[in-house]
């Protein structure tokens, strides 16, 4: 189990937040704590009413509404109601809001089961409830001793390793706004917290293996000069289908202003894992006839490394991402090194094809060309014609003129000066 606190200046927004996905049919009312009656009995008014009134007691708490998720493993999705209001009575009399008022809601458009509890820091009295390192301490602690008395899956034994994410339907778009969402959300909730990027680009180059793509807008539009960000689905042609969806509406959040801070964290988390995927490239080359881009991608992804290509609307291969399924990382070949970017891979393959026709032609075996296949990661252009040059070029051809073009030298008569 994971548990999740935010707390915000008003309860209004939160409630309503759940309101209305129960209104949509996205998530149940299943329970309350501290009501007078049981909450479906209750009109959405007077559950509202009774949250507020609460805060009132003490104006001076500006950040009075809490806003707590407990999300678990998706082989818990069978979880019945009873049990999960359990453990929501069990957790918040764990991290001291056992007396608070809260409202308890089973989200259903998500691709793990969790529930959403609302309630204020506000006690009876008007006194405020200390939630600084809540989460750290009691919370923690909290979780712990659920996930033991209840029999739920561990949440720091899990793996990330073992997330299972599947490539959105095209045509999941028909079906309505509903099923998009959801498509869409269960790939950003695999993804975003788990893959290491530090630009769109990077997390497109990811997103788009599961036909999902993070849009910014044009330039010159409204939207990206707001720094506004959506996501819309990909079709199985890569084309864009259905209505894009704002950042801000999934449960995530996964707006541009969030991800900016992920950039920053993952630029350094991502360097130690650099060199894996640089030594899988130059193994491929040294142990394989690679003849082309699509060559090095089916060996790389034998090790989980995944090649993902830049074209422009030509057609011509302009750049090169690698994102490796094992660390979580994406790269773009350029951050790796000359070798690994577009152009250094194309000359790369040259190499390996001009080997391969040197031989199959006039079965030649030079030094020159396998010292420096295996100990030079990146030839030139001009020192690829060279070696070309050298092992088409005869040994003797240099030794020969023919005599027509020998000089004569002139005899000296002897006792002559100069």
């Amino acid at each position: 189990m994971v548990a999740v606190i935010n707390t915000g200046s008003s309860v209004r927004n939160i409630f309503n937040y759940n309101e209305n996905k129960v209104q949509a049919q996205k998530a149940e009312l299943i329970g309350e704590g501290n009501y007078p009656a049981n909450a479906s009995e209750l009109s959405r008014d007077f559950r509202l009413k009774l949250l507020l009134k609460q805060l009132e007691l003490n104006a001076n708490v500006k950040r009075g509404s809490v806003h707590i998720s407990l999300n678990f493993d998706t082989s818990e999705s069978n979880l019945p109601k009873e049990k999960l209001m359990e453990i929501a009575d069990v957790y918040m009399e764990k991290i001291g809001f056992g007396s608070q008022p809260y409202l308890v809601y089973q989200h259903h458009d998500a691709g793990h089961p969790h529930i959403h509890i609302v309630s204020v820091k506000v006690k009876p009295d008007g006194k405020r409830i200390d939630m600084n390192n809540i989460g750290r301490n009691q919370s923690e602690t909290a979780r712990k001793d659920i996930e033991k008395a209840f029999g739920l899956v561990v949440a720091q034994c899990s793996k990330k390793e073992k997330i299972n994410i599947k490539p959105v339907k095209g045509n999941v778009a028909q079906y309505g706004e509903y099923e998009t969402k959801k498509a869409i959300s269960n790939v950003l909730n695999a993804v975003i917290p788990n893959y290491k990027y530090t630009t769109v680009g990077e997390l497109n180059a990811v997103l788009n293996l599961y036909n999902i793509t993070a849009l910014q807008g044009a330039k010159d539009s409204r939207m990206f000069q707001h720094r506004g960000l959506a996501y819309q689905i990909l079709n199985d042609k890569k084309q864009p289908v259905g209505v894009p969806i704002k950042a801000s509406s999934f449960y995530l959040k996964p707006t541009l202003k969030y991800l900016e801070i992920k950039f920053i964290a993952n630029k350094t988390n991502r360097n130690p894992h650099l060199k894996r995927i640089k030594n899988a490239v130059d193994l491929s080359f040294l142990q394989n006839r690679i003849k082309s881009l699509s060559d090095l991608d089916k060996i790389l992804v034998q090790g989980g490394i995944k090649i993902v290509e830049r074209r422009n609307d030509q057609g011509i291969l302009y750049g090169l991402t690698y994102v490796d399924h094992v660390t979580k990382c994406i790269f773009n070949g350029s951050a790796l090194g000359k070798p690994y970017a577009a152009s250094g891979i194309e000359e790369r393959c040259g190499l390996n094809e001009l080997k391969t026709n040197l031989k199959a032609v006039g079965n030649i075996d030079h030094k020159e060309l396998v010292n420096t296949s295996q100990h030079s990661s990146f030839i030139s252009g001009n020192e690829l014609q060279k070696i070309f040059d050298s092992l088409l070029q005869s040994d003797s051809a240099a030794d020969y003129i023919s005599k027509e073009f020998k000089r004569k030298k002139k005899r000296r008569r002897k006792g002559l000066n100069d």
